[in-house]
């Protein structure tokens, strides 16, 4: 099949949108190729339908695992099949899935960029039909972007394994200087890049200086009609705003990476569903969710950089229907984003001492630890050792990019697990412990595959099909994986910490301190440029064109600083109609007031009667206390 048959087949689309021919053009040339799409532009298509035209698998990179996931579940829905690889996953899970790769009828690798750090993952990768590499979020391999990612670094060995397969690099926000650095990162040979413009004509963006942000809230959700998304700083307020909007009869709920998965799904369901209007959320939100008839986005705070503004704020109106993205930001959240700025830059002796009390969590001897992953809960770790939360989090982003440990984000790991004996050797434990014949029947039989990989599993399911307690199962599994039965790997919820070099003592720390100048400015430059778009009285969409390097553009007409010069604009127009009635009137004969203002056609009466006192008062027109005259 050809890419048009294949886009129709699968996805249900006739022809493809703006750029995505050209792009799968390029890359079933063997090019290396650069694809800047704007976010719900359509980025996943452009390498799922080369791959599926080309022989062999197609290894995605993403540092989103949730997107990873989703990407993978929408395939596997298709009949198309894939698998996702990241943190948190055991070794001999990792091997099973690798096999598959290399000998089996696997289309797509999704993997984490961490995943790359792992010999493992490389050797067996060498021996893999490779047909594209796919590098998402590919600004992350900047370290002059705005979401550098340390490991991203290590994307471009794979070239070395497989020199002569094109890589296709995908991302919605890269200014000209990052786009010149990804194409340098990745090797590119004769690179191919396409850009679509950061215009979003239908979309306006809206600068409002308000002390009492709930209030204007009340009124935007109140005036712009349909589904809305409010992004708020932390995870406390996100229930907070949110409740604020339902005591006002606005359908509101809240969203953060710190919620279950299944919680977060069921909110998310209800959103795209409509069943709820408004969802108030962190940065965590929205990421690969495709809800074309968002009206309005309302950022209540000032973001860290523009990049990320724009990728929150194009999440209104995929759908091309005009729609209002507004940012409230007043002088005290100036003063805030400049302090988090300060807050998030450790000095290097606070970066070792966080690296001490790391290895103080995990209980590692000095020497250990090399290639372990531990599950990490952040505010634990920071409540145990009074670290603040800002510091700590810019100290392992600094400890990753030396290349000490990596932290992937929150990832929902579902309970898996194998049989490591063979089908006889279970028969024969079933026979001798007649207490756990039940359960392994009832996992044979609910759970199919599972001598040959490891399963998805779930103890609720199972323990409503035994009749006993949750616990009891989890303690039964763990039984059977203590007498060597079965593997058992139990559910997780939180962000996954690797250490890739054993543990050192401070003596033999080195941290890179002309990085952390950079990276101070950077973030610098960044918050600038923020508060310059957020004060400056020029066309947002030319600012923001501006900053992604299209200059020159029209003023779209439709943003808060195009209106204001409307308005001005009609009611200097309006003032000269009023002056010139007045003009003319009073050169035919004198006037009385009444009669003046009656006669005047054009504005309202208090519009005339205030053009008159100016014109008095400039000289223009005269009055003897009863008559007006020239």
């Amino acid at each position: 099949m050809n890419e048009t048959e294949i886009l129709k087949r699968y996805w249900g689309y006739d022809g493809f949108r703006p750029l995505q021919d050209e792009i799968i053009r390029s890359v079933l040339n063997g090019n290396d190729t650069l694809a800047l799409l704007p976010t719900g532009g359509g980025k996943s298509i452009c390498f799922q339908v080369p791959a599926l035209v080309k022989e062999g698998i197609c290894i995605v990179i993403s540092p989103l695992v949730a997107l990873m996931k989703d990407q993978v579940e929408g395939l596997k829905a298709k009949g198309i099949e894939a698998v996702a690889i990241y943190a948190g996953m055991g070794k001999r899970e990792i091997d099973i899935l690798l096999d598959n790769c290399i000998y089996g009828k696997i289309k797509f690798l999704y993997l984490s960029p961490e995943r790359l750090l792992s010999e493992l993952v490389r050797v067996r990768i060498s021996y893999m039909n490779v047909s594209l590499i796919a590098v998402d979020e590919a600004h992350c391999i900047s370290q002059w972007g705005y979401d550098f990612r340390p490991p991203y670094l290590k994307v471009s060995e794979i070239r070395e394994i497989h020199p002569d397969v094109p890589v296709l690099a995908l991302t919605a926000t890269a200014t000209h200087f990052v786009r010149e650095d990804i194409v340098e990162k990745l090797k590119f040979k004769t690179p191919q890049v396409f850009v679509q413009s950061f215009a979003r004509k239908n979309l306006s963006y809206v600068v409002l200086d308000d002390e009492d942000k709930y209030k204007r809230l009340i009124s935007v959700a109140t005036n712009v009609k349909g589904s809305g998304l409010v992004y708020v700083r932390n995870r406390r307020e996100t229930a907070e705003v949110a409740a604020f909007l339902n005591r006002n009869r606005i359908a509101a709920d809240f969203y953060h990476a710190g919620l279950e998965k299944e919680e977060r799904f069921r909110k998310q369901e209800d959103w795209k569903r409509n069943r709820i209007r408004v969802m108030v959320a962190t940065n965590a939100f929205g990421m690969g969710i495709d809800k074309p008839d968002v009206r309005f986005v309302v950022h209540l705070d000032l973001p860290e950089s523009l990049e990320a503004y724009y990728q929150e704020a194009g999440r209104a109106g995929r759908d091309e229907k005009r729609s209002y993205t507004i940012l409230l930001a007043n002088k005290s959240d100036e003063l805030s984003l400049k302090a988090r700025y300060a807050d998030s830059f450790p000095d290097v002796e606070e970066i070792k001492k966080v690296y001490h009390y790391l290895g103080n969590y995990f209980q590692l001897a000095y020497g250990a630890g090399e290639g372990l992953s531990f599950s990490f809960d952040l505010a634990d770790f920071c409540k145990r050792f009074n670290s603040g939360v800002m510091k700590s989090m810019a100290a392992l982003k600094f400890l990753e990019h030396d290349g000490y440990l990596t932290l992937s984000e929150n990832i929902f790991l579902p309970s898996r697990l194998m049989f490591i004996v063979g089908n006889e050797d279970v028969y024969r434990f079933q026979i001798e412990n007649a207490g756990y014949d039940p359960l392994i029947k009832t996992i044979l039989r609910s759970y199919g595959g599972s001598f040959d990989q490891y399963v998805k599993i779930s103890e609720t399911e199972i323990a409503g099909k035994l009749r006993i307690s949750y616990n009891d199962v989890i303690r039964m599994l763990n039984n059977l994986q203590e007498q060597g039965m079965l593997s058992y790997l139990p559910q997780s919820d939180q962000p996954q910490l690797q250490y890739i070099r054993p543990r050192l003592d401070f003596t033999h720390m080195d941290i890179d301190i002309k990085y952390i100048a950079q990276r101070k400015q950077i973030q610098q430059d960044q918050i600038s440029a923020v508060l310059a778009y957020a004060g400056k009285k020029i066309c947002r969409s030319i600012q923001l064109l501006a900053y992604f390097d299209e200059p020159g553009a029209d003023k779209c007409g439709i943003c808060d600083v195009c209106l204001a010069e409307k308005k001005a604009d009609d009611a200097e127009v309006l003032d000269d109609k009023i002056d010139f009635e007045i003009v003319t009137l009073l050169q035919s004969e004198p006037q009385v007031l009444d009669v003046l203002v009656t006669t005047i056609s054009a504005g309202t009466e208090n519009e005339r009667l205030e053009r008159i006192r100016i014109l008095l008062d400039a000289g223009k027109i005269k009055t003897d206390g009863k008559n007006y005259y020239l």
